[in-house]
């Protein structure tokens, strides 16, 4: 494995000093991937699928193969990330209904607000999934939704509400239905379906995509979904065109903040590869693995098309670009589109067990690449690294004081983003679908006997759970969790456990629903 090895002079361009002077600060874009597993992207080696946008970042940064969000699941993955706090943390935090109110309350202090503090223009764009208003299902989908992004730090936001497979099927920017007609007004429920509207349930003859568990609820072009609307038909997305229209925003945000000449901060989180997997015409049936992989390539599309912005504006130098997953691959995760079946050979997940939902490595160890041209070496970095860390680390950068309370499970190390001889964190817990915790010291991995099922039968995903056992791997001789050594290692077990409560316990607001045996 190559070693990153920075100058001591190139270290001083990290200070806060330097990051304060305007004309020094870089800006920052946050390339979000939804579903995308460890396996996914060709940059590490696995995949099926070339993706050489990914490809040529990752040569030009840092590919980290150990990183890790906090959740393997979107929401409270996305929360932990913008908050700097753990989810299990928070009650609500779980994967977040179509018109659930805003998880992230205004008081609420985010690395957006960070940013905003430090003088960088902030978006936020693609899908949101963290909810929008004050109550839920009380929103006024046809005025402006608040609060929404703007509370919590985002200048500028164009969202999904909540995710492609999930009503309202419209994008929101700056807290308001995109196109929405007056004389057709959209409503949405997660309780009844509306008089006189189809269902996937009902009418499937309607439908040009099958789903293969839930998903048969409101039909938005020939797809059902999850939850009920009705009317806002000039406003509803064209699933083949979301990727596009988060990108040429994506790009619009980038633009305009280059014509200020202040620093940005952007958001980008993609729709790919999230079920209903709709890619565009162009990339219909050129993976070879169906629309699953189509989609990786649509993906693969949107980084080319902003890192060919950022050359074209001359912004590419001075512009930190990071890249990764909300949490790991699902192959089957709601509609029949032959993903499962076309699937061959292609290791959504690596060499790693599990995937999204569960509490093995598959889960929550995800791709990720930080490139800063001409600043950052480029090489591969080993060090145990997570998301919920971005938010101090750029505290850091950028020489903000985070208050008092704010970002609690978030640490600073921009170091071992930098060096790969300087290490990362000394231990990262994860979360599972059914709350229960595991943690990680890069080497060993822990997971508590808890309570759940130890398959989610709907995905097909083996999740970790096991209410009888606990369970210990050495991820550097077993990445797949394939032999439990928990009997031969007691003492490492206790040692892992009494950290992991330790952790749980340093915090001020503790879900009960998580599952730690004492």
């Amino acid at each position: 494995m190559k070693k990153l090895f920075l100058p001591i002079g190139a270290l001083a361009l990290y200070s806060s000093a330097v990051a304060q002077q305007q004309s020094d600060r870089p800006n920052v874009l946050l390339i979000y991937a939804d579903d995308i597993g460890y396996g996914d992207l060709s940059c590490n080696g696995t995949s099926a699928v070339r993706t050489p946008n990914v490809e040529k970042l990752a040569s030009e940064g840092i590919r980290f193969t150990n990183a890790h969000c906090a959740a393997a699941t979107s929401t409270p993955s996305r929360y932990a990330m913008l908050t700097g706090e753990y989810a299990w943390r928070r009650k609500g935090t779980g994967i977040a209904a179509g018109n659930a109110a805003m998880i992230i309350t205004p008081e609420r202090y985010t690395m957006a607000d960070m940013f905003k503090e430090a003088g960088y223009q902030t978006g936020v764009v693609g899908k949101w999934h963290l909810g929008l208003g004050n109550e839920t299902g009380k929103q006024d989908w046809n005025g402006v939704v608040k609060p929404n992004p703007a509370d919590i730090g985002f200048d500028y936001s164009y969202i999904m509400a909540a995710t492609a497979d999930r009503t309202p099927c419209i994008f929101m920017e700056n807290g308001r239905g995109v196109g929405l007609d007056p004389d057709d007004p959209v409503y949405v429920s997660y309780t009844e379906n509306f008089p006189g509207e189809p269902t996937g349930k009902d009418n499937p003859e309607l439908l040009r995509m099958h789903p293969s568990h839930g998903h048969d609820q409101s039909i938005v072009n020939g797809i059902s979904r999850i939850g009920y609307m009705k009317g806002g038909k000039s406003a509803l997305w064209r699933d083949e065109d979301i990727a596009d229209s988060i990108t040429t925003h994506a790009i619009r945000f980038i633009e305009n903040s280059k014509k200020t000449g202040e620093p940005f901060f952007l958001y980008l989180a993609t729709n790919d590869i999230h079920v209903p997997r709709v890619p565009h015409e162009r990339f219909a049936g050129k993976s070879g693995l169906g629309p699953r992989g189509d989609a990786l390539l649509s993906f693969d599309w949107t980084v080319g098309q902003v890192m060919e912005t950022l050359k074209k504006l001359n912004l590419d130098d001075n512009t930190i670009v990071i890249l990764s997953s909300d949490n790991g691959a699902v192959i089957d995760d709601g509609y029949k589109d032959q993903a499962v079946e076309l699937l061959g050979n292609h290791k959504a997940t690596g060499v790693y067990r599990g995937g999204k939902y569960s509490s093995y490595e598959g889960g929550t160890r995800v791709p990720c690449v930080i490139r800063w041209k001409g600043k950052i070496p480029a090489g591969v970095s080993d060090n145990l690294v997570s998301q919920i860390d971005w938010f101090a680390s750029f505290a850091s950068m950028c020489g903000v004081n985070l208050p008092e309370g704010s970002a609690p499970d978030s640490e600073n190390h921009l170091d071992s983003w930098l060096k790969a001889d300087v290490k990362g964190r000394s231990w990262a817990v994860e979360q599972n679908l059914h709350n229960n915790l595991s943690i990680t010291d890069g080497v060993w991995k822990y997971i508590p006997a808890a309570n759940g099922p130890a398959v989610n039968k709907q995905t097909n995903t083996e999740l970790g759970n096991n209410p009888k056992a606990d369970q210990l791997y050495n991820l550097l001789s077993d990445p797949g969790e394939h032999s439990n050594v928990a009997e031969e290692n007691k003492e490492l077990v206790q040692k892992m456990r009494d950290e992991l409560i330790r952790i749980v316990e340093s915090g001020l607001h503790i879900q009960p629903g998580y599952f730690i045996s004492k």
